[in-house]
């Protein structure tokens, strides 16, 4: 059961075709093509550059990002802080109407 049963491969069955023969053929070079006149290279595209507006923009949208995502955590953060007073509140509720008796 803890020892591995190593596959053997299985014999072949029936008939086996033989290998077929490969006959030799020649090679014939083509004609020879002229090379194609150089292309000038096309001047490559200049870097991003970030003009006062884009550079304003930019800095606007990662303040709003900021401010959502910390408004998001916050208000989860509220909601932890609410759930767990009323919690509390229940559980002294109870303790105090289960001491009575």
């Amino acid at each position: 059961m803890f020892r591995p049963k190593i596959p053997t491969m299985p014999q072949p069955t029936g008939l086996v075709a033989p290998p077929a023969m490969v006959e030799p053929t020649t090679i014939i070079p083509a004609a020879q093509t002229p090379s194609p006149a150089p292309v000038a290279p096309s001047p490559s595209r200049p870097a991003v550059q970030l003009t006062p507006g884009t550079a304003l923009a930019l800095v606007g949208g990662g303040t709003a990002v900021v401010l959502v995502v910390g408004a998001v955590l916050v208000s989860m953060l509220l909601a932890v802080t609410v759930t767990a007073t009323s919690v509390a509140v229940c559980a002294v509720v109870v303790r105090s109407l289960l001491t009575r008796r």
